[in-house]
Parts: C-alpha cells; structure tokens; sequence
C-alpha cells in the first residue's frame, strides 16, 4: 500500500497553503495498491516533533476502502473526523513554533469499520485498530514556520 501527494514528496516540504500561514486546508493525497479484503481505511496526520507531545493534526476513519483520491479540503462522505489535539473535529495545518518539523500522514487499511463516533481521537482509533490492520503507509511532509 502506497499514500502519496501531487503536491509535495515524502520528506519534502508541503506547500505553505496547506498550513497555518495558508489557507489551512488538507493536501491532496493518494492512496495506491489497498489490500482487496480491505473493508475501511483510517488516516492519522500527527507531528512527532512538537513539544511536549506527538500533536495530531486530523485523524478521520471509515474512509471507503476504494477511495483512491483524497481532494484537499475535502470531507469524506460517510468517514469519521475525530478529535484532533486542538479538540477541533477537522485538519488543522502545521504551525510549528520553531524550526522544522515532521508532519506524518499514516494510511491503515482495516479488515472492519470501527465503531467509534466523532468524540474520540487518535488514541482511541489506535486501540480499536489493533489486530485489524491489513496493511500501513505513511507520506511525512516537512514544513518551518514562516516567521
């Protein structure tokens, strides 16, 4: 299984649009090769290099298991946004205080829907997840602060 952007590479830096010194709006992405028993997908978008803690940036599950292509700022029909770090239930773009950081866009492909609703977050997906992930992929942007 694959994910990628059209519009920036992994470990490359993603365009200042899909940040907060942007429009603050999700990147496209593309999901390739998804394991033919797969019943859902689950996205997490997280950055490990945040102080204090790993911040989550959007976390969406029960994304159909035949979506190819993610449009930016695009709400999946039928998916789940869960809570992020800020307590918002959308993407919220890089912002980093300082320096560079990473941004991780992690792709599951799961052997089940997961029954959880839009008041959960990543901590949650990740344990309804275990034992039902077929298959992983994940995209890092880089993004630093435009001071």
């Amino acid at each position: 299984m694959k994910i990628t952007s059209p519009v920036f590479l992994d470990n490359e830096m993603i365009p200042s649009k899909y940040t907060c010194n942007g429009d603050n709006i999700s990147p496209p992405l593309r999901i390739s090769e998804v394991p033919p028993s797969t019943k859902s997908l689950a996205l997490i978008n997280d950055d490990p290099d945040a102080p204090g803690a790993t911040w989550v940036h959007w976390v969406v599950w029960n994304i159909d298991s035949n979506t190819f292509d993610i449009a930016e700022d695009c709400v999946m029909e039928g998916a789940v946004e869960g809570k992020n770090t800020r307590g918002d239930n959308k993407y919220g773009g890089p912002c980093p205080p300082s320096g560079t950081h990473r941004y991780f866009f992690k792709i599951y492909a799961l052997d089940t829907l997961i029954d959880l609703d839009k008041s959960h977050g990543k901590k949650e997906l990740e344990k309804a997840m275990k034992g039902h992930i077929l298959e992983k992929a994940q995209l890092v942007g880089l993004y630093t602060q435009i001071t």
